[in-house]
């Protein structure tokens, strides 16, 4: 079977993304410089072959992901598979919150055992399983083609680890940036994932650049 090639997207910038406030599923737009964000995106694919985008379909990913299809007439379809995790009593709170308010909720998932359920939310084993059925029915549908997969921090995660073979409760050696370009490989039946480039963003660094006059 041919290779898919995977364009692994994470939604451009909110207002709770700047100031580190849990989103998980509840339902934030995109900020003024997550739009630009997405915009500059779009305008970087558009030398790029791309058969099929496919999105979270909460509104910080859909948004991100509806310039790259105008560009090209593809129309994004929406999969809620590709939703960040659900963080149940943590979501629409900080760090520092939770710690106060949730202290041994919030040590037990500072352990990072895939088991356990963040209360009113689901386990990493549950997160990773969905966004990981979901890239290898994409795998398989799309073989030999390239198709772009707007998601979440924690989607990217699941999809980088998975690739290194790198265990849940490993220390982060990646990093998931807003609106960055991710490229891979993949084959699915078993899925496999092969990393190309990560973090890619020169399409917003050189635009800063230009905007400051560099």
């Amino acid at each position: 079977m041919d290779l898919t090639t995977l364009l692994l997207i994470r939604h451009g910038e909110t207002a709770w993304n700047a100031e580190s406030r849990i989103q998980g599923q509840l339902d934030v737009p995109l900020s003024n410089t997550g739009i630009w964000q997405a915009g500059r995106l779009a305008q970087r694919l558009v030398p790029e072959r791309i058969d099929a985008i496919f999105a979270s379909d909460l509104a910080r990913a859909w948004l991100t992901a509806q310039p790259i299809g105008q560009s090209r007439q593809v129309e994004p379809v929406a999969d809620e598979r590709l939703r960040e995790r659900h963080f149940g009593i943590f979501e629409g709170h900080t760090l520092d919150e939770i710690a106060k308010d949730w202290p041994e909720e919030f040590a037990a998932w500072r352990e990072r055992d895939p088991a356990w359920t963040i209360p009113g939310g689901e386990s990493a084993t549950e997160f990773i399983a969905r966004v990981l059925a979901s890239l290898e029915e994409i795998a398989e549908r799309h073989a030999g083609q390239t198709v772009a997969v707007v998601a979440h921090g924690g989607c990217l995660d699941v999809a980088y680890r998975h690739a290194r073979g790198l265990a849940w409760n490993a220390p982060r050696q990646h990093v998931m940036v807003n609106a960055a370009l991710n490229r891979a490989t993949a084959r699915a039946r078993p899925l496999r994932i092969d990393v190309i480039e990560w973090g890619d963003v020169a399409h917003l660094t050189t635009a800063r650049d230009e905007l400051a006059g560099a």
